[in-house]
């Protein structure tokens, strides 16, 4: 093996399929050490760079080296320093970073403040399973800075997390002109800290993000293993809060589940308000469908949409992919798709279901711990009702998707908060408690 031509190989493949910018901050000086034994150790300018590489690339890294080099095993980050790569990838600053990463007029984002005008409530479509992330976002724009701050919302991929925070920026600029707003995804907040210490201008990056009004922070879950970056967002959100300025926070997945985030930010955010966003139900996912084929001024009979409403049962995102394959194939025969053809179509689309009622989990649940099923929706203090209860929640949680608010209500009523507590509880005894797992798994056997 040729490490240094092994990695020139790999560079010039990951270079393709991330922005000029990102490579320029996360590559530069990056090289293959050596190999020993199938396990290729890569050199790193410092802990950011090899903290962020393990966060963010390190799949994309490890895929990218196994398909050129087949006797890897794995991949180690080591920090060293590296000689040979100024010309390759060549400092970017952060002026030329905005003009790089963004297309901007070919996105039609704001260059100011990085909002899509296209993200707006007008084409935002609410139901259950989004309507406590849209109340909480229309009582921040009413009061930006004092209701709800921080705001952070999570969930899947492709559930509309983007569309939402984007859209409560839109609105607040809309109506207060004078506010400053700026959206941005965590990598870039990161890739600006770090471009500002190694230009020695870290004062500039303090001033120019704590001049906004509101600061939207995207796919902040990736901060989890980065002291420093989390140390620079404490201060940050410190300054918002100190001065009653609003800031929103997206993720995939609740603060608690964040690998090595800091109990203070934890706390932090928890200060606030934490909702989440599941995947849609039924009757969102018909009225998304709707909406859409109205901004592609396509029709469809109405069979044909109730059958993709009710099959595509993933995220957003999937349902869209969904619809415009229908679409394309309708312009291409330039005629309506019967309801076979729709089926046909999709088949090779579909991911296999994976659906049961919230009282078939509380009816198996309760056979297992021989307990009447209308005990489970009691409020009661029987640690063995409490527990079957709490069990109940976890699994429609992480089996099914179900919504921490949905859950509560289904279950007696009980605030989305308790649902949250409950979820945790269960996670963290299952890490101490073997009995507790071996049930866990009899239960789900009673689910296929």
């Amino acid at each position: 093996m040729n490490p240094k031509q092994l990695w020139k190989n790999c560079l010039a493949e990951i270079e393709t399929g991330i922005s000029k910018a990102n490579f320029s901050t996360w590559f530069k000086n990056t090289s293959i050490l050596r190999e020993e034994t199938g396990i290729i150790y890569i050199g790193v300018p410092n802990e950011f760079v090899r903290d962020w590489l393990m966060n963010k690339y390190h799949k994309l890294i490890t895929k990218t080296i196994a398909d050129t080099y087949e006797n890897m095993r794995a991949v180690e980050y080591i920090i060293a320093k590296v000689e040979n790569t100024k010309e390759e990838l060549p400092i970017i600053s952060n002026e030329t970073y905005v003009n790089k990463e963004l297309p901007l007029k070919d996105l039609y984002i704001n260059q100011e403040d990085n909002l899509n005008p296209r993200y707006h409530f007008n084409s935002f479509i609410v139901g259950a399973f989004n309507e406590l992330a849209y109340a909480a976002s229309q009582a921040i724009i009413e009061n930006p800075g004092t209701k709800y701050n921080p705001f952070f919302i999570y969930g899947g991929t492709g559930l509309g997390k983007t569309h939402l925070i984007q859209a409560v920026g839109n609105s607040i600029k809309q109506k207060y002109p004078n506010k400053k707003v700026h959206y941005m995804t965590l990598e870039k907040f990161a890739t600006d800290f770090i471009n500002s210490l190694q230009n020695n201008k870290a004062n500039s990056f303090k001033e120019k993000y704590r001049k906004y009004d509101l600061l939207i922070i995207d796919d902040i879950q990736f901060i989890g293993k980065m002291e420093k970056i989390q140390e620079e967002l404490f201060h940050t959100f410190n300054t918002f809060y100190e001065n009653n300025k609003q800031i929103i926070f997206s993720s995939d997945k609740h603060p608690n589940y964040i690998p090595e985030l800091a109990d203070r930010l934890k706390s932090r955010f928890a200060a606030g308000m934490i909702v989440d966003i599941s995947p849609p139900e039924y009757e969102s996912r018909l009225a998304i469908l709707k909406v859409k084929l109205g901004e592609l001024n396509v029709t469809l009979e109405k069979e044909v949409l109730e059958y993709v409403a009710s099959a595509v049962e993933g995220n957003i995102r999937e349902l869209e992919g969904s619809l415009n394959i229908i679409v394309c194939q309708y312009q291409l025969k330039n005629k309506p798709l019967s309801l076979p053809e729709v089926k046909l179509l999709l088949k090779n689309n579909m991911r296999p279901k994976k659906n049961m009622a919230i009282k078939d989990v509380v009816r198996i649940v309760s056979e297992h711990y021989k307990l009447e099923e209308a005990s489970v929706y009691e409020k009661t203090r029987k640690k063995e009702i409490v527990k079957a209860r709490q069990i109940v929640m976890y699994l429609l949680r992480e089996d099914f998707n179900v919504s921490y608010p949905l859950i509560g209500q289904k279950l007696g009523g009980k605030d989305h908060t308790t649902v949250i507590h409950s979820c945790l509880k269960i996670k963290a005894d299952l890490k101490n408690d073997p009995q507790l797992l071996q049930e866990l798994e009899q239960i789900r056997i009673m689910f296929k």
